[in-house]
């Protein structure tokens, strides 16, 4: 049966998160409605001192006046904090519910679509996320609103104060508008660039051996350049935009502040206005226009957590949480592939067809076949790495669908074509970074791969800690114990994937051993082999072209059929073993 990427949720897992804070929200509301009250604090105390202090000449009356003020800019400040944290709340909130999600999309997305880009950008973008909520960017948000307040008030001093107040705010709108089309593609284009740059630059520094042995650092310097140069050009140009209408409202808020204050001299002039509205009303436009010069200045942040949230709901939406399968007992019997075609991650094109066998308990089966037969594509589909695009693989009857990975994992074994080791000691990589390891399962699994005398010669043992990717030990130490890894709680499927390929001879006799062991306590492996040695310990042999089984059966009978010279096969090309005299070992 085909299987396709989930539809997208209709509800965005993001909104479903913030919806969870709804009662915030409204205290957020209740809050900004509050201190935006209280901001009209300064231009009435201004309104008061002007018309009746000075012209009364009372200090008690100034006095109260300013300690009313004071209590009022404190309950304000008080407010305001809290109004922030709260904000940082639901930031942290977002982060808790989607954090786990995200970091488990990001380890599963290269398994069902192939990506270009960063691989990490989807923790960016909650980090993104997370920190505009926590930032000045809501808050100005939030005041947005309550500009009508202000400009009311200002048309209650006067119409004319008003009108310039509504006019300016006007302008400031059209000003912030102008912002939001000026540096939305620049923005789109700069997180696109910087996301390819910095898959670049990891490659890179994955690679840099290949880098340096084979002088290929200062063109992959120029590559990652030019993407640089883009990123940095859209940068620069979405900046500049902000930038530029930033320094426009700031200088148009100062000078339609001095154009109320002219207006108003006006109108005392002219006997419609008094001192105290010149003053109360300079202010009140300064505070009714800085919301929407706060919201400019953060419009850039906005933008990034807008398109932030869009690409975390996309990827969310394609990688739905799976549920939670009934647990099912651990296979013991067989292990059955029924007419599975495999496609790479993101490909129509089937690289294997209709693959059938069965494996019973205690068999082994050598995988044999030339470059590009879909060998390692079977192998990751049978350990449930990939999907099959049609056909099951079964554990003792039960579709491997039908297992949550945390379940299926202690019955897989599995040592891939390229051996990845983790940050940590060795028993910690041989017992799968497991909280409550068993030391005697750790020691089993070592002596099993015949690994456990090579750890013992290690400076601490098992508590060795081998760095990044094991860069602290040889390429066939880390698979030897990659190996061991495998074989970590006596798992029932047990897949090999070229398991030689870095081994010299002491370590093929302890992998044909490990099979051999692995055999003997009712378990099913599956060798993918190159080198003859690999295949001491199987019993059968799967032999695979062009995506299709050819042949499958006892060992020494599959392997004189298909080694046999292009002489007696004339319409076939025959499939060879790499010679032992042609192994390099490591």
């Amino acid at each position: 049966m085909s299987e396709t990427l989930p539809k997208r949720a209709t509800a965005s897992p993001i909104a479903v998160a913030l919806s969870a804070c709804r009662a915030a929200f409204m205290a957020i509301a209740l809050l900004t409605a509050v201190i935006n009250v209280l901001m009209l604090t300064g231009s009435l105390f201004m309104l008061q001192v002007y018309d009746r202090v000075i012209p009364s000449r009372s200090v008690p009356t100034l006095v109260a006046l300013f300690a009313l003020v004071a209590v009022l800019y404190a309950f304000q400040g008080v407010l305001d904090m809290t109004r922030g944290r709260l904000l940082v709340r639901i930031g942290a909130y977002l982060d808790e519910q989607l954090s786990g999600r995200v970091y488990d999309a990001v380890i599963r997305m290269p398994l069902r679509v192939p990506t270009r880009s960063d691989g990490l950008q989807s923790l960016r973008d909650l980090d993104q996320l997370r920190s505009f909520l926590s930032g000045a960017g809501p808050t100005a948000l939030c005041d947005l609103p309550w500009m009508p307040l202000y400009v009311s008030i200002c048309f209650a001093f006067h119409v004319w104060i008003g009108i310039t107040a509504l006019a300016g705010a006007a302008l400031l709108v059209v000003l912030t508008l102008c912002t939001e089309a000026l540096t939305r593609r620049p923005a789109k284009s700069a997180a696109e660039f910087n996301s390819s740059r910095m898959a670049t630059a990891e490659m890179c520094r994955r690679n840099a051996e290949v880098l340096q042995a084979m002088g290929m650092q200062a063109r992959m310097t120029t590559i990652w350049s030019r993407t640089n140069a883009k990123y940095m050009f859209h940068q620069q140009k979405g900046s500049d935009a902000a930038g530029g209408l930033g320094a426009t409202s700031r200088v148009f808020r100062m000078v339609l502040q001095s154009g109320v204050l002219g207006v108003g001299a006006y109108l005392t002039i002219n006997q419609e206005a008094t001192g105290g509205v010149i003053i109360a009303s300079s202010i009140l436009v300064s505070r009714a226009l800085a919301p929407v010069e706060l919201a400019i200045a953060n419009w850039k942040g906005f933008l990034g957590a807008r398109q932030s949230a869009g690409r975390l709901s996309k990827l969310l939406g394609l990688l739905q949480a799976s549920g939670t399968p009934l647990p099912l007992p651990r296979p013991t019997q067989t292990l059955a592939v029924e007419l599975v075609s495999v496609a790479p991650p993101g490909q129509q094109k089937a690289v294997v067809q209709d693959a059938s066998f069965t494996l019973k308990a205690g068999q082994a089966v050598g995988v044999i076949g030339p470059s590009a037969s879909g060998k390692s594509s079977l192998a990751r589909t049978i350990v449930g790495v990939w999907l099959p695009a049609r056909g099951k693989i079964r554990l003792d009857g039960a579709a491997l669908e039908q297992w949550s990975p945390e379940t299926l994992g202690p019955h897989v074994g599995y040592l891939p074509q390229d051996v990845e080791l983790f940050d940590g000691s060795v028993a910690d990589n041989i017992a799968r970074f497991q909280p409550d390891r068993d030391p005697a399962a750790i020691i089993a699994a070592a002596q099993a791969a015949g690994v456990h005398e090579l750890i013992l010669r290690l400076p601490d043992g098992y508590e060795t800690a081998i760095g990044e990717g094991g860069m602290a030990l040889s390429a066939g130490q880390r698979q030897r114990i990659a190996l061991a890894r495998a074989l970590y709680g006596d798992p029932f499927l047990v897949v090999l994937d070229e398991p030689n390929s870095n081994l010299d001879a002491e370590g093929d006799e302890a992998l044909t051993q490990a099979i051999l062991t692995i055999r003997r306590r009712g378990a099913v492996v599956i060798v993918i082999a190159h080198r003859p040695a690999a295949l001491q310990g199987v019993d059968l042999v799967l032999a695979m072209a062009n995506g299709k089984i050819q042949a499958f059966g006892p060992k020494e009978e599959v392997l004189r059929s298909v080694l046999q010279p292009a002489a007696a096969r004339p319409q076939a090309r025959p499939m060879k073993l790499v010679p032992e005299s042609e192994a390099r070992p490591a």
